[in-house]
């Protein structure tokens, strides 16, 4: 029974399911408290923390025996958006009788990811992780001047990979997996805005796959020489055939449908031993956001009753990072990073009103006898300040024009791991 202890916990570790995003537009990247403190660079190389197989696999011939490691992060987001204009085009007349501000949309977060490996022999490791790979969730005040673009938005992902990894030889180790990904959205706005409709009705659009995505992740890892690690790792597309339900006001809902295909992304990082104590690593991260693009909403007839126009960007981040050993069972870290969002002012709504941003990173970890090891990250996040403009080229556009600043936008987040071998 000890081997299946690595899948057990892993999986167990995802009950909850991140609500909020920040690796650009809403891909997760918080999946490991060791990366965090880290700024994620390094994040594709060896360490002692298992997650980093989560980027690639081929990691997993760096531990021995059988290991489980959990991650719970929170992640504490602000931002409001202060509107300066508001205004309904087809007759000219500025939105009245509501708030020109969201008040603060942001929402606080639990991400969960847990890790398994099982060293088979000396070439081959099988693992389990379980992540959240994807999710967002905010939420302005109800009645407000932009309630015909969010009233509240929440994407939500659980995500289980089965992977193997062989090392081929000393210096070269490549691993592979196979992704089983559930996902969830519910989308609510207004159906229009004072002074034209006071009160106005909600539409809701709920869709999920029951039947689950599929994708694949594969990577490999190279050491040169002693010291040095160069590490890549690739996670591919999922498609997820989303079921639901569009809701307006006390209306019966209309069953709607929807096929929605998630980015890849590719990772590359490397890792450097500069003396007995000291580390240097970084990574480089490409997420081909920009196959995201509109996606129609079709009922049972197959007639389009909406349409999802998200037209991103590729995404790209970029990290630098050190690691050192303060004695035998302490070690800090530090990292910085800047991150180019896959969303601008061209297709930026109130959804989801990301930017570029800078990350300041730093942790912690304690390695009691040789059993148990505990990590503490924490990130802060400087967005870069940007506008809302919706308007007639946006592709969003609902005939109102809005525009104005994206306000006191910040980040914090708190992550805390451990590590068991047996």
């Amino acid at each position: 029974m000890s081997r299946y202890l690595p899948i057990t916990i892993a999986s167990l570790s995802t009950l909850l399911i991140a609500s909020d995003a920040f690796a650009g537009a809403f891909a997760v990247r918080e999946q490991s408290a060791w990366f965090q403190g880290l700024s994620f660079a390094g994040n594709a190389t060896v360490s002692k923390s298992l997650s980093s197989m989560y980027w690639n696999p081929a990691t997993m011939t760096g531990h021995d025996g059988i290991q489980v490691e959990t991650s719970q992060t929170v992640v504490f987001p602000r931002a409001t958006i202060d509107l300066d204009t508001a205004t309904i085009d087809a007759l000219n007349i500025p939105v009245s009788g509501v708030p020109y501000s969201s008040g603060d949309i942001g929402v606080d977060a639990w991400v969960p990811a847990g890790y398994g490996t099982w060293k088979v022999d000396e070439r081959l490791t099988l693992g389990v992780s379980s992540n959240a790979p994807y999710g967002f969730e905010t939420k302005p005040q109800i009645e407000w001047a932009g309630q015909v673009y969010a009233r509240s938005s929440r994407v939500l992902s659980v995500n289980v990979t089965p992977m193997a990894a062989y090392e081929l030889t000393e210096k070269f180790s490549v691993g592979v997996g196979w992704q089983l990904q559930y996902l969830q959205v519910r989308l609510k706005s207004a159906t229009g805005v004072p002074p034209i409709a006071a009160n106005s009705p909600t539409a809701e659009l709920r869709g999920e796959d029951y039947n689950l995505g599929f994708g694949a992740t594969v990577g490999a890892l190279f050491k040169p020489w002693e010291g040095t690690q160069l590490g890549i790792g690739y996670r591919s597309p999922i498609e997820h055939n989303l079921k639901g339900r569009l809701i307006v006001g006390g209306n019966t809902p209309t069953p709607i449908r929807a096929n929605i295909i998630m980015p890849e992304t590719v990772t590359v990082s490397f890792q450097q031993v500069l003396n007995e104590r000291w580390r240097g690593m970084g990574t480089f991260e490409w997420t081909h956001w920009s196959r995201f693009g509109t996606f129609p909403v079709f009922n049972l007839q197959d007639q389009v009753v909406s349409e999802l126009p998200f037209q991103y960007n590729d995404g790209y981040f970029i990290s630098l990072g050190t690691e050192y050993d303060f004695t035998e069972n302490f070690t800090g870290r530090f990292g910085l990073a800047y991150e180019w969002s896959p969303i601008d002012e061209s297709n930026r709504t109130p959804r989801l009103p990301d930017a570029n941003r800078f990350w300041i990173s730093a942790g912690l970890s304690y390695f009691y006898e040789d059993w148990l090891e505990v990590d503490i990250g924490y990130s802060h996040l400087f967005p870069e300040s940007e506008n809302i403009n919706i308007n007639p080229d946006h592709p969003f556009y609902e005939g109102i024009t809005i525009q104005g600043p994206v306000n006191d936008t910040n980040v914090d987040i708190v992550s805390l791991g451990a590590r068991l071998k047996f």
